[in-house]
């Protein structure tokens, strides 16, 4: 499946977006009330590594980085209020907007620069870590201007820049373009005051009428859908294949349910190569055992869909290579079972033995449905599986993550030597020869190269897209399906058109 995204997007300044808020946009009920699946700590940092759905939303509304995501999964304008491209792609110039930390000081580009260096440094946590390889410099290049530097160009840079992780967390500060309030379990989000308007006492009493606030709750699965289904919460955010079963067993309408067509990497990673699963063959086997359309149907979401390549198939800006489809997806399913039989039985008839297959998956009721049916398609072909919790010891570990852009090369990344993947050098080495190629060209045919070395190599069991669900009320005409499953909190009610 293709994901399109519309040609152009309609930027608008934060400033703009929360001057229509501030004038009744989000109604005259009060704030809008939003559970977010998993803890929220208001010191969350992005330096330490992967957000809850809580925490994540609440830097994107409180820190958001140099550009955001609207509601529909387009570039908006955050902290830069404007950029420039050169010529050669390689190199992205921002200027910053007028803002203050929460501490009142001026927001400055020395200190963004600190903040963006952090987050790339060799002892960051940070999850996107890995994903910046083009960055040659970061610098400010006057009080309010940025460059970031590319040794190659990255035309997908600023989806990148648009992460909630992206966020600007400056020693523990944001900017806006909300502000934070503690109120007991929950926090209160409130447009941060223009620091350029003429009145600040009016642009302060702005900020703080309560129909231009959010509450956002950090809770469980459970307790974010209970929390809707009993009028305690507009919305819910954070959903994903672990959790959809809480949804399904409560009596919500169908049409509140948002489901995100988000391309990524959603299947079983080799934890390790040894016995049985030391050969590409039988790795190669475990895969076209599964019967993945059984699988996503026993979820009961029709825009679910299996997924038998290591790339995900997103728009591509470079006119790169589909993604490669394995050789066995030209039989049916009873026949590919049938090959994956033999390759076991081979095994087993030259006197070797095969120990169960530990499989790790979330402890949550679509992990376990998930287990129930890799298990059932496994144990047809003569292996036994055993599930183990996501941070055991493990033969195969479940990847669930969104693609943060349309790089070609960022699944293929994600699955080569990594700490939770398998490594191939020579697919690798082909990987970091296309990373370095500045020729458009020759870099989509180095794709498929290096994607047909991995895909022989065998190192994941693809099953589907990953699945992102949230609930909406019919207050939040802004909340909308779309390819970066991003729901900012400052674009739950669509501006008037």
């Amino acid at each position: 499946m293709r994901f399109l995204r519309p040609a152009a997007a309609v930027l608008l300044t934060a400033s703009a977006t929360l001057a229509l808020a501030g004038c009744g946009l989000f109604g005259s009920g009060g704030p809008v009330k939003i559970a977010a699946i998993g803890p929220l700590n208001t010191a969350a940092n992005p330096l330490n590594g992967e957000l809850s759905a809580a925490n994540a939303a609440l830097l994107d509304a409180s820190a958001q980085g140099l550009v955001s995501f609207d509601g529909e999964g387009q570039i908006d304008t955050g902290l830069a209020e404007r950029w420039t491209v050169t010529a050669d792609g390689r190199s992205y110039i921002f200027r910053i907007r007028e803002a203050k930390w929460t501490n009142g000081r001026k927001v400055t580009a020395n200190d963004v620069t600190a903040v963006l260096r952090a987050y790339l440094a060799p002892a960051s946590r940070h999850l996107l870590k890995s994903d910046f390889p083009e960055i040659d410099t970061i610098k400010a290049m006057t009080d309010s201007v940025i460059e970031i530097r590319l040794s190659v160009p990255q035309p997908n840079m600023l989806d990148l820049l648009a992460q909630p992780s992206m966020a600007i967390v400056y020693k523990g500060m944001g900017w806006g373009p909300m502000r934070v309030h503690k109120v007991g379990r929950a926090v209160l989000l409130s447009p941060a005051p223009d620091p350029l308007a003429e009145d600040p006492e009016a642009a302060e009493a702005a900020a703080n009428d309560p129909a231009a606030s959010i509450e956002l709750i950090g809770t469980s699965p459970q307790g974010a859908v209970a929390r809707f289904k009993n009028g305690y919460a507009d919305g819910v955010v954070g959903g994903r294949f672990s959790t959809l079963p809480y949804f399904a067993a409560t009596n919500i309408g169908r049409s509140r349910l948002i489901v995100d067509p988000a391309p990524g990497l959603f299947g079983l990673a080799f934890s390790r190569a040894e016995g049985f699963l030391a050969t590409d063959v039988n790795r190669d086997a475990l895969s076209r055992a599964i019967r993945r359309q059984r699988l996503v149907d026993a979820f009961g979401l029709t825009e679910w869909q299996p997924q038998e390549a290591l790339r995900p198939s997103v728009y591509r800006r470079d006119g790169g290579p589909e993604p490669l489809l394995p050789a066995w997806t030209a039989y049916d399913e009873a026949s590919r079972q049938i090959q994956a039989k033999r390759a076991v039985d081979a095994w087993r008839h030259a006197g070797r033995t095969i120990d169960p297959l530990r499989i790790a998956v979330p402890d949550t009721p679509g992990g376990r449905i998930l287990f129930a049916y890799v298990a059932a398609d496994f144990a047809a072909i003569g292996l036994e599986s055993k599930r183990v919790g996501m941070n055991a010891a493990s033969d195969l570990r479940l990847i669930d993550e969104v693609a943060p852009n349309d790089d070609a090369l960022w699944a293929l990344r994600r699955l080569s030597c990594q700490p939770d993947t398998l490594c191939n050098r020579d697919a690798q080495q082909r990987i970091d020869a296309t990373m370095a190629n500045i020729d458009a060209g020759q870099r989509a045919r180095q794709v498929g190269e290096a994607e047909a070395m991995l895909a022989r190599y065998a190192p994941f069991i693809p099953l589907a897209t990953p699945l992102r669900w949230s609930i909406a009320s019919q207050r939040l005409t802004g909340m909308r399906a779309n390819a970066r499953a991003a729901h900012p909190l400052n674009h739950l009610i669509a501006l008037p058109k």
